[in-house]
């Protein structure tokens, strides 16, 4: 839930529904998909950074970066928050990415590397490091995959991390 607007968990729930029935509409359906998010966006009051989220997801989620990228902006500068801001600013950087701004998808991702940790923070990093990497940064982009990983094995989570660390800082 947005923190910055109350919204009706009735609200929430047809909105999930919504998303769970998404693989329903294959890509010559994308409009109708994005209708049913219109719709439901339509119940917000008027500038609701929530439904600016939402129809950038479903925008995003169609094909249409470009779309989408103004509409998750709308959303942050409108005051989205919390884990629906955190999310915003992960698919806002792979939006960028896709539409050829690589550079602004990294200044918007890196301050998220300190931010509170969640279950997102294997998100952020891998959509930071294919940022990275149309930017030429593999090396950068690979220590940060690397680095997510190590947690996630059941064996050589040191090894793994002592890699991640010198892909970037080869003499630390």
């Amino acid at each position: 839930m947005c923190e910055s607007v109350p919204v009706n968990e009735d609200w929430e729930k047809r909105v999930d529904a919504a998303w769970a029935r998404f693989d329903e509409y294959p890509e010559e359906r994308a409009a109708e998909f994005r209708a049913v998010i219109d719709a439901l966006v339509a119940e917000l009051p008027d500038g609701s950074p929530l439904g600016a989220f939402e129809r950038a997801c479903a925008w995003d989620s169609t094909g249409h970066s470009d779309k989408a990228a103004p509409l998750y902006r709308e959303a942050l500068a409108g005051g989205l928050s919390g884990y629906k801001g955190r999310r915003a600013r992960i698919q806002l950087s792979s939006s960028l990415r896709n539409i050829g701004q690589a550079e602004e998808g990294v200044k918007l991702l890196t301050p998220e590397l300190d931010g509170p940790s969640d279950e997102l923070d294997d998100a952020v990093r891998a959509t930071l490091s294919l940022c990275l990497s149309s930017l030429g940064r593999d090396r950068e982009g690979l220590s940060l995959v690397l680095g997510a990983l190590a947690p996630h094995l059941p064996r050589y989570q040191r090894s793994m991390a002592n890699y991640a660390r010198a892909l970037v800082d080869p003499e630390g």
